[in-house]
């Protein structure tokens, strides 16, 4: 299989520990060690303090998928295979469900390996989300795109980069659109929990429809991604039979401590979940102040969840010089909607991500402002 360059992560390599502010980052707050490790009980800090570094289970730890399981309504161990990271899960997915003779969908923009992946296995079509109907997913587009071969929808709600959630009418009809077809739908649901307070997320995938795969990481809504813990949740034990298969040709197994680290944020997950959220309430008004001053610069509308935003640049110039000149002059890190390029839908060309889920966003606003006056007047 040849891949091409993953945009994002390679502007991310270039940029993402030179640039002073990151002010685009899609993942909460993290935490020490130590601060996670606080939250342990007696039994698990002992667990972790005298574990044993060898191999762990291919499925991943029976305790750890117990303990996933728990996050969801009626997913029981057996039912989730764990992965190092999303990405992994992704490219097991892809590569199990589909071949040379599928046909699948994606919804466009979207993070990279779910428009490259499928298209680098089969046929795929994307759908893309509208921005004049709050970033939504028309369901009569995806059934006029459903073709006798197609074997996988992929849809991510709260929404990379817009930060969109669907609405649940839409979200049912979907489900019963595929179920009616027999395709499998991949949501990616790595920001599912994180938003405003009061925030109201879909059901998961696997809950509510037999053929669903549930997508997760401890990486985005938690803010732990130097554990580098994913999972898939499904009730199609053949798929995840042979996603665990496929696993042994990629990373085998699991970091072992990372596991115990994981069973640990997750049974608090109330708690670091209420944190990060309170991170968001605590972010997004600054934002709406920011914006507030440069109403000839930029179109700015509230995400509904997560902790990115997708506003559009109304100029002068484009989005690539503004950004590139932002990071270049004065630090500040943005990625402009270029790097969401689709090669399966429509592009985007006016927009770029900005994130609000981790402290310190004061500073950066304060350079970005000052950016602005100097180069805008």
């Amino acid at each position: 299989m040849q891949l091409p360059d993953f945009r994002l992560e390679r502007h991310f390599s270039d940029w993402e520990f030179k640039a002073k502010y990151h002010m685009t980052a899609s993942d909460a707050e993290s935490m020490s060690l130590p601060d996670l490790l606080a939250m342990a009980t007696p039994e698990q800090r002992h667990d972790f303090d005298n574990m044993w570094l060898g191999y762990t289970e291919t499925w991943g730890a029976p305790d750890l998928r117990e303990t996933i399981a728990n996050t969801y309504a009626t997913m029981q161990a057996d039912q989730i295979l764990g992965f190092a990271g999303a990405s992994e899960g992704i490219f097991a997915a892809n590569n199990v469900i589909l071949d040379s003779d599928s046909h699948a969908i994606v919804v466009t923009p979207n993070y990279q390996s779910h428009e490259t992946l499928p298209a680098a296995i089969c046929e795929a079509s994307g759908i893309p989300l509208d921005p004049d109907d709050g970033w939504s997913l028309d369901i009569d587009r995806v059934a006029a795109a459903i073709k006798p071969n197609t074997k996988l929808v992929t849809i991510n709600f709260p929404h990379n980069p817009t930060g969109a959630i669907l609405s649940r009418d839409r979200y049912d009809a979907l489900v019963e659109l595929c179920r009616h077809h027999g395709i499998y739908i991949l949501h990616d649901e790595i920001f599912h929990g994180l938003g405003p307070t009061g925030t109201e997320h879909l059901p998961f995938i696997a809950d509510v429809y037999e053929r669903g795969l549930s997508l997760n990481v401890t990486s985005k809504a938690y803010g732990l991604p130097g554990l580098r813990i994913g999972w898939i949740a499904c009730q199609d034990a053949d798929v995840l039979d042979r996603m665990e298969r496929l696993k042994h040709y990629l990373s085998i197994c699991s970091s072992g401590p990372s596991e115990r680290l994981a069973i640990i944020a997750l049974e608090n997950r109330e708690q670091i979940l209420a944190r990060n959220c309170g991170i968001v309430d605590e972010n997004l008004p600054k934002w709406d102040a920011f914006f507030a001053q440069f109403p000839d610069h930029f179109k700015w509308n509230r995400p509904d969840g997560s902790c990115m935003g997708f506003p559009k640049y109304t100029g002068p110039g484009d989005v690539e010089s503004f950004t590139r000149s932002l990071v270049e002059d004065s630090g500040v890190l943005l990625l402009p909607s270029t790097i969401y390029k689709s090669d399966v839908g429509p592009s985007i060309s006016d927009r770029f991500r900005l994130g609000y889920g981790r402290r310190g966003l004061d500073e950066g606003l304060a350079v970005m402002t000052t950016h602005m006056e100097k180069t805008f007047g």
